[in-house]
């Protein structure tokens, strides 16, 4: 079995992105993976201080929860990263995550590891594909395969609308979304890890 991983750099415990990347790791299991949720505003980390040990090292000099971050989805063939817009970008939860993620990038670790974005926007276009866009670009430095919710409509990843907590519960569009990213991410995994 493929394993997925779906993070949440989301400040809300359980709000919207939570709820689309649980739709969509949900909809991994069905198609037959293990999954783990991890949500950012959990955990205890710190942003990255430059000092370049993780260069020398391999691990970062940090000690906080990002190390076990990092061992988790070390082991994935699959990864699902979201997040709320937050002026057209990814939160500072994530971001962190990201320059944090530094060590991964020695022996790229996340090299052909299926990957897909969520975000969720105040309005239908508020911000979506820009947050989508921003973690792609992370994705592909970290040389991962990057894939959308797939056919029909083939859109950057999962996209709600919710400026509530509770608002993505009722965009059907955005779980349908949620559940073909998960799907599909599933789908390339296995095909890629025969």
């Amino acid at each position: 079995m493929v394993n997925v991983i779906g993070i949440s750099g989301s400040p809300r415990i359980k709000g919207n992105t939570t709820l689309l990347i649980k739709k969509a790791l949900e909809s991994a299991k069905n198609a037959g993976a293990n999954t783990k949720f991890i949500h950012l505003g959990k955990l205890d980390i710190s942003p990255c201080k430059a000092c370049n040990k993780c260069k020398e090292t391999g691990f970062c000099s940090i000690k906080d929860d990002m190390g076990d971050v990092l061992k988790t989805i070390s082991d994935a063939q699959g990864l699902i990263l979201g997040s709320p817009v937050y002026f057209g970008n990814v939160t500072a939860q994530l971001k962190i995550f990201m320059d944090r993620s530094r060590p991964l990038r020695i022996d790229f670790s996340l090299r052909n590891v299926v990957s897909g974005a969520v975000s969720v926007g105040a309005s239908r276009n508020g911000g979506q594909e820009t947050t989508c866009a921003a973690i792609h670009d992370y994705l592909l430095i970290q040389d991962a395969i990057i894939v959308g919710d797939g056919a029909p409509a083939a859109h950057y990843g999962a996209t709600g609308v919710g400026g509530g907590v509770n608002d993505c519960k009722n965009d059907d569009v955005g779980l349908e979304t949620a559940k073909n990213l998960g799907k599909r991410i599933t789908d390339l995994a296995i095909k890629i890890n025969k």
